[in-house]
């Protein structure tokens, strides 16, 4: 007998607890991915920076480690607009502190991550995962419609209502509804005219607004959280902080001990390591630029902010990394990924009263 009030997502994704690990590119790996699977939930690989080899790979070393259901994720963003003037003045803003990481020469503002195309496409029709899940939206509908065509599951993430509505009819089969609390990127995609609402308040409203499937994140890191999701109506929940600091996770040492001092209440949106609102936790750099708002466009300030990044996680500092973590964060626990992923159950079985 299941604990758990609602079933769909279980019978959807085919796993036994409805508990998704977020994809979190740049710091889940194939080891984490199939902890996850080998417990029961959803593990995930977050592929937005890989190219079509290396989809395939990080694939087939999580296949190696687990022949449960995978989910690969990728991101679906417009494409940039070069503007010289923005790219001069982030480069005039960011030359101190390469100055002062000693970070080498400052590359140029050019875009190296780029979204799902028909190259990506091939390749996890290739790889064959339970999932190929989104971020910013979907790809074209025709890319959509080869995945449905190979039995792939659609996921993607909305931050309002008219979001969900939208990805549903164009082929989502399930609705991550992510609240402002989620670390990393936003996932918004349509126009807005207000704040990303919070998880308490966006699930019920895409839950009323769609037929299929809903799945809570942002703020989600303990077994009460997942509860609440449930009474939300939601049939599942996607968790990515609560795994952040697991041995599995591929983000720096200075990362996972910035997080574990971390309270929740020490986290901000911040343009200024991408060009686009992720949730880090604050250090000097977003500090300092936490009222720039004209970066380039998404995703070139990744390729700029990039030797930063990595200047201060060899050196040990937390100074200019990008700390996502969303404010679930004063909840995290040490632990592998299989403790972390058998105390949330354990958790939710006690919250649920079961």
């Amino acid at each position: 007998m299941t604990i758990w009030p609602d079933t769909r997502l279980c019978q959807l994704l085919d796993i036994e607890h409805p508990i998704i690990q977020a994809p979190m590119a740049g710091a889940s790996t194939a080891e984490m991915a199939a902890v996850v699977g080998n417990a029961g939930g959803m593990g995930s690989l977050g592929c937005a920076m890989m190219d079509a080899d290396g989809v395939l790979a990080v694939a087939a070393k999580t296949r190696e480690l687990s022949n449960c259901a995978l989910n690969l994720n990728f991101f679906c963003h417009k494409v940039p607009v070069a503007d010289d003037t923005r790219a001069r003045a982030a480069r005039t803003r960011l030359q101190p502190w390469f100055d002062k990481l000693d970070a080498g020469d400052m590359p140029d503002v050019t875009e190296s991550n780029f979204p799902f195309n028909a190259q990506i496409c091939e390749a996890v029709l290739e790889a064959s995962p339970k999932v190929a899940s989104f971020h910013f939206g979907l790809p074209d509908a025709d890319l959509v419609q080869k995945l449905k065509d190979a039995g792939i599951i659609i996921l993607s993430s909305a931050t309002t209502a008219a979001e969900a509505r939208w990805l549903e009819n164009h082929g989502a089969d399930a609705i991550i509804a992510q609240g402002a609390e989620a670390g990393g990127h936003n996932g918004w995609f349509l126009p807005r005219t207000g704040e990303v609402a919070g998880t308490m308040a966006l699930v019920p409203r895409v839950v009323d607004a769609v037929d299929c499937p809903v799945i809570a994140a942002g703020g989600i890191a303990d077994g009460r959280g997942i509860a609440a999701a449930f009474a939300l109506g939601a049939a599942g929940v996607q968790i990515g902080t609560a795994f952040l600091a697991t041995p599995e996770s591929a983000v720096s040492d200075i990362h996972k001990q910035t997080l574990a001092a971390a309270t929740g209440d020490d986290t901000q949106f911040s343009q200024a390591f991408s060009g686009r609102d992720a949730r880090t936790i604050v250090n000097d750099y977003a500090r300092d630029m936490a009222d720039v708002k004209d970066w380039p466009d998404f995703p070139l300030m990744n390729t700029v902010t990039a030797p930063l990044r990595a200047a201060s996680a060899k050196a040990g500092l937390p100074d200019t990394v990008s700390l996502w973590a969303g404010q679930g964060a004063g909840l995290v626990k040490a632990g592998t990924t299989r403790e972390v992923f058998e105390t949330l159950v354990k958790q939710a079985k006690v919250a649920l009263g079961k």
